[in-house]
């Protein structure tokens, strides 16, 4: 790709069907630091950037699809497969990580802070989700940290010289003790994420959220009703 892609604040019926939210696994990352840089970036790239980005840092791993209680579409995503991403997890060996963030790189569609994390952990943690359809045939996968979302078409070799402009500091090293399975509201592009469930990495124990929007209750009952770990708020 030679030009940004421009992103529309639309609804999207046909994606989502009148589904509500959709799911992703993903590290979470909403640390001060990183909020900070992620705003610095965001300030950098103002003039480019689609208004109204509310999503919380984070590094996505895998798709999961719509939550649903009784999947039937090919991108629903039910309680069965959480079970089994699970399961997959428990059993893969993986251990707590460290990874670091730094400075603005892009794709077409977005710009995006560096992720530099161990490749065996993110292929273990990405093998482990592919029991979901969505990620059977993931292709090539690079880590990122997504500042926002483009709102025009501009071409990106201009970009580059602002990119490298940005002053990002040093690195930033996070430690991972654990991923988290994430929903955003289908129809609101770039709308804030709430946490289904965070997987512990180190003891394998499975947390499913209680207090979520009301269209992912029905889910979150389900799931609770699953897993023996403690709920979390």
């Amino acid at each position: 790709m030679t030009h940004t892609l421009c992103n529309e604040r639309r609804d999207f019926p046909e994606w989502h069907q009148g589904r509500s939210h959709y799911a992703v696994w993903a590290l979470a990352l909403d640390t001060e630091a990183v909020r900070q840089r992620m705003r610095l970036a965001q300030q950098h790239l103002s003039v480019y950037l689609l208004d109204g980005y509310q999503r919380q840092p984070h590094v996505t791993l895998g798709l999961c699809g719509f939550p649903s209680t009784a999947p039937v579409l090919a991108d629903d995503f039910g309680v069965p497969t959480l079970k089994a991403q699970w399961q997959a997890l428990r059993t893969s060996g993986l251990q707590p990580f460290d990874i670091r963030i730094g400075g603005l790189h892009s794709f077409a569609s977005v710009p995006y802070l560096q992720v530099d994390a161990p490749a065996g952990a993110l292929q273990t943690l990405r093998r482990c989700l592919a029991t979901a359809a969505l990620n059977a045939d993931a292709g090539s996968y690079l880590p990122h940290l997504t500042v926002g979302l483009y709102g025009g078409v501009w071409p990106l070799a201009s970009l580059q010289a602002l990119f490298q402009r940005f002053d990002a500091g040093p690195w930033l090293q996070l430690p991972i003790n654990h991923i988290e399975l994430l929903a955003y509201e289908a129809s609101q592009i770039g709308g804030p994420l709430h946490r289904l469930a965070r997987y512990d990495i180190a003891n394998g124990n499975l947390h499913c959220n209680t207090v979520l929007p009301q269209a992912l209750q029905a889910f979150a009952q389900a799931s609770l009703a699953q897993f023996a770990a403690t709920p979390t708020a």
